[in-house]
């Protein structure tokens, strides 16, 4: 199975799903819960969710896929996966229902515990990232496509930093974690996989998580960021697995343009 031959194809997927759930936004009319993990879950997230699903397993019959809204599979089962798709349906659901543009669509494809191909369509922009495992990272804008890479800093020059944050979370509990606080200039976004992609487009240095996230919201953005010159890692900067533990949910992580910078002198916690 070559994924640079389905790429086109799930790019569609996601930017169908995305159209649907910009219909949804637009409409301004949709149905809300929260799940057991205090998190919300709309209709468009249920919308995009069962379009995606439907559509990959016609694609891909035999590949299995792994959805956050539907993400309750045991790990003897995930287990014996050797390849499978890992979506995020909805990412930032707080922002779609905040009225914000900044939420997405993120799909990625997983082999061998390892992200190889990832897509982030934005549905109010139409702008869509995606990168494959030894091909680059690009940015898709009105139809042009271009090569996406982080912005790489010199290890000698004093680091100013340019932190992408959350609009919802509060910037101290991620800036507790840097060294030199006052050589940050945050860069407020809302949604995870966004921030992931603004540092790999080279517009902000880092992206710092705190607080709980699924695997689903970190495949897509990890081979992007990757395949742009970056890394994502974990906050004690080792690398985030997939499907090998029971829990799905994620370490505080960092997303970082520059690889080659003394990370562990930077931030407190590593």
């Amino acid at each position: 199975m070559n994924p640079e031959a389905l790429i086109d194809q799930v790019i569609s997927i996601a930017t169908q799903a995305g159209k649907l759930i910009r219909e949804i936004y637009q409409q301004g009319s949709f149905e809300r819960e929260i799940k057991d993990d205090n998190t919300p879950v709309t209709s468009a997230d249920m919308a995009s969710h069962e379009f995606i699903v439907k559509q990959l397993k016609q694609l891909t019959p035999d590949i299995p896929v792994l959805s956050e809204e539907d993400a309750d599979i045991p790990l003897l089962q995930r287990q014996q996966w050797q390849r499978y798709w890992l979506v995020d349906p909805l990412d930032g659901t707080g922002e779609f229902i905040a009225g914000s543009n900044d939420f997405s669509v993120i799909i990625a494809l997983v082999e061998n515990h390892r992200p190889v191909m990832g897509i982030v369509y934005v549905p109010m922009t139409e702008v869509c990232y995606f990168a494959m495992a030894g091909k680059g990272a690009y940015k898709r804008i009105n139809g042009s496509i271009s090569r996406i890479q982080s912005k790489q800093l010199s290890v000698t020059a004093e680091q100013h930093l340019r932190l992408a944050v959350s609009r919802r979370q509060d910037p101290k509990k991620v800036l507790r974690l840097f060294q030199d606080a006052t050589q940050c200039e945050l860069v407020v976004l809302g949604g995870a996989a966004l921030k992931s992609c603004l540092v790999a487009e080279g517009e902000a240095d880092c992206y710092v998580r705190v607080g709980p996230t699924g695997e689903w919201d970190t495949g897509a953005a990890q081979i992007i960021i990757e395949e742009a010159g970056g890394q994502l890692l974990d906050i004690e900067l080792q690398p985030l697995t997939y499907n090998e533990r029971d829990s799905l949910l994620n370490p505080d992580f960092i997303v970082m343009g520059s690889p080659n910078l003394q990370w562990h002198k930077i931030l407190i916690a590593s």
